[in-house]
């Protein structure tokens, strides 16, 4: 795990600086407090304009990080597969937020990587200004986002916003970028879903069917069909596959 804590902080750093492109450039070289002495010998404090932008853009980080990363299509993916299961509760919310959390980071080492050497480490050793890391740092994330994202739907917030002449995919700026991008993983995510509850909903259908044969009608067939989904589930090693087909469609281990 050596190392994972900065790359970690290189993908925060990227978020906030994503946001707030502003921030890193205004204002460089002020002091974060500056202290002035008052007509009565007291001291008076104050906290610079960049400073109060950065703590904003602090509390847009979990939004962003859900929003920016791979952890949107995981979560709505096990989401459905859960209610697939019928298993209603379980595994429960934090367990699958967990999951989706920790497969994110897995996912996003090696953006977090490239953030890491190309944008952070450079500007704690004070080699480049906060305006350059902003630009490094959007540059791995950019070229995260831009393949997962649908090209109909980054056309639509282009023409939705007036900017149908865009140049290349290297010329969209973020403002686009980001709302195709979740825009995509939720279609992608509910095909995922859809693939994987169809064997489910086969089964479902077979035991009411049984049931209403039988005249079965008062007894629930959720009830009967809930231990062969999860005898099927098991003995296929779904949560193996359903983790692998996740990591698997962002191509990890085929980037640069």
């Amino acid at each position: 795990m050596t190392g994972r804590g900065p790359r970690l902080g290189a993908l925060l750093l990227a978020v906030v600086l994503g946001l707030w492109s502003g921030v890193g450039a205004a204002a460089p070289g002020l002091p974060a407090v500056t202290v002035s002495a008052g007509a009565d010998g007291g001291q008076t404090y104050s906290v610079s304009l960049q400073i109060l932008l950065f703590m904003t853009a602090l509390t847009l980080l979990p939004a962003a990080v859900m929003m920016m990363t791979s952890f949107t299509r995981i979560v709505v993916v096990l989401a459905i597969l859960r209610q697939a299961l019928g298993t209603m509760q379980t595994p429960s919310n934090q367990i699958l937020i967990g999951l989706a959390l920790f497969l994110s980071f897995f996912i996003m080492l090696p953006v977090l990587e490239r953030v890491h050497d190309q944008a952070l480490a450079p500007y704690l050793d004070g080699r480049i200004g906060g305006a350059e890391a902003l630009q490094r740092a959007k540059g791995p994330l950019r070229d995260f986002m831009l393949p997962q994202t649908r090209e109909q739907d980054l056309a639509m917030f282009a023409q939705i916003a007036g900017r149908e002449n865009l140049e290349s995919p290297e010329t969209v700026p973020f403002s686009l970028l980001l709302p195709a991008f979740v825009t995509s993983e939720l279609t992608t995510a509910f095909q995922m879903g859809f693939l994987m509850f169809l064997p489910f909903l086969v089964i479902d259908i077979v035991v009411a069917s049984v049931l209403m044969s039988m005249g079965m009608m008062m007894l629930s067939p959720m009830i009967i069909s809930l231990p062969f989904k999860l005898m099927l589930f098991v003995l296929v090693d779904g949560w193996a596959l359903v983790m692998g087909t996740l990591a698997s469609s962002y191509g990890v281990g085929a980037g640069p």
